[in-house]
């Protein structure tokens, strides 16, 4: 069963209203993880599509079935849609603040390379920090679009929400493949994420190349460590 109430557009049309000449939503996953990328995902409103793709809620509501399932009607419903990475090695390089921007600026020049224009655009960020911005910049952007940020958007707003569930799926799903070459760290249930027999495993054996290495002792005190992600 779909949990939590579905978003809404108010926030995305309110911005058009105000003068954006399109609105992005934008969130991150992966954050959390001890192995493998961080993703971003971007989706692209259409404001003639006024019907939301029905189930649609914020990634870490659904259940792994649904939102497999979900995933090709939002790309359906967004005018566009795209995905960026910063891989474990970048992460443990440089940390996890440049790498969320990293990987956003990859997103939205997925986005670029799709024919969409983000001159007057707005993205709409999940969160109440713009680690989107300085990636930007970094990345040298030619047009950097207004980034605003807002708490729960998304679970209340559809184009995150969107975002949301395109960058879960294609995470997940390389962790997947990834299992078939490693699975004695169990990724096709865990996606990465750290959990006893994760820990376990790699107590065993060894972490190996898509672990974020200067992340296993700081992670493994958490509560995280205790819970396995679907």
């Amino acid at each position: 069963m779909t949990a939590g109430r579905p978003p809404g557009l108010s926030t995305e049309r309110a911005l058009l209203a105000s003068g954006a000449t399109l609105v992005i939503g934008c969130d991150e996953v992966g954050r959390g993880a001890i192995a493998g990328p961080v993703g971003v995902g971007v989706a692209v409103l259409d404001p003639a599509r006024k019907r939301i793709p029905s189930g649609l809620r914020d990634s870490k509501l659904l259940p792994e079935p649904d939102r497999v399932a979900l995933a090709p009607r939002v790309r359906a419903w967004a005018a566009a849609s795209a995905v960026g990475l910063a891989g474990n090695d970048e992460i443990d390089a440089v940390g996890i603040s440049a790498c969320l921007g990293a990987a956003g600026a990859r997103a939205l020049g997925g986005l670029i390379a799709l024919g969409v224009g983000l001159g007057g655009a707005v993205v709409l960020l999940d969160g109440n920090w713009d680690w989107l911005t300085p990636g930007l910049v970094a990345a040298g952007l030619p047009v950097l679009p207004q980034v605003v940020t807002r708490i729960k958007a998304d679970r209340d707003c559809a184009a995150v929400s969107a975002a949301s569930v395109v960058a879960k799926v294609h995470r997940d799903s390389l962790m997947i493949e990834r299992h078939d070459v490693h699975p004695i760290y169990g990724w096709r249930s865990n996606k990465g994420y750290a959990s006893r027999s994760h820990y376990a495993a790699i107590d065993e054996h060894g972490p190996c190349d898509l672990h974020r290495t200067t992340w296993l002792h700081a992670v493994r005190g958490s509560a995280a460590a205790a819970v396995d992600e679907t």
